[in-house]
């Protein structure tokens, strides 16, 4: 009786870290959108919005250890933790795109990384909903 209960506790404690995992995945991303947001009102209206910019990356960082722990713990699809592996990359690129100044100007590349880094942040999103929430991932109509 001893081992079903660990055994449980074990399936609701993966559990919870999904749920988590997914929270967390959903707040990386609106911290994408209010950054795309932000750097959009600083180029057009006020830049001193630049600076907001500037620390929403700084501060959505941490996010993505918090994603990678998950993936250690909780057991999640190949398609997940793909998605999840590739955050940091996508990030990293991100600032050496804006960082570094090379005659070939790789930081044309900036925003072309940063819109596919939303793009994986939303398709990861989508994908943890449909395995936490047990939906197929194609819907078909007969």
């Amino acid at each position: 009786m001893t081992a079903n209960s660990e055994i449980n506790r074990d399936i609701a404690a993966k559990s919870w870290v999904k749920i988590g995992f997914y929270a967390t995945s959903i707040l990386f991303n609106v911290c994408l959108i209010a950054q795309v947001l932000t750097v959009g009102v600083a180029y057009f209206t006020d830049p001193t919005w630049w600076g907001i910019h500037v620390w929403l990356v700084r501060g959505y960082s941490g996010l993505l250890l918090i994603l990678l722990a998950g993936l250690s713990i909780a057991p999640f699809s190949n398609s997940i933790r793909s998605l999840t592996v590739s955050l940091p990359v996508l990030l990293a690129l991100q600032f050496c795109s804006i960082r570094l100044q090379t005659p070939l100007h790789l930081e044309v590349l900036h925003p072309l990384i940063g819109f596919t880094l939303f793009y994986v942040s939303s398709s990861l999103v989508h994908r943890v909903s449909r395995e936490l929430f047990n939906k197929p991932d194609a819907v078909t109509e007969s």
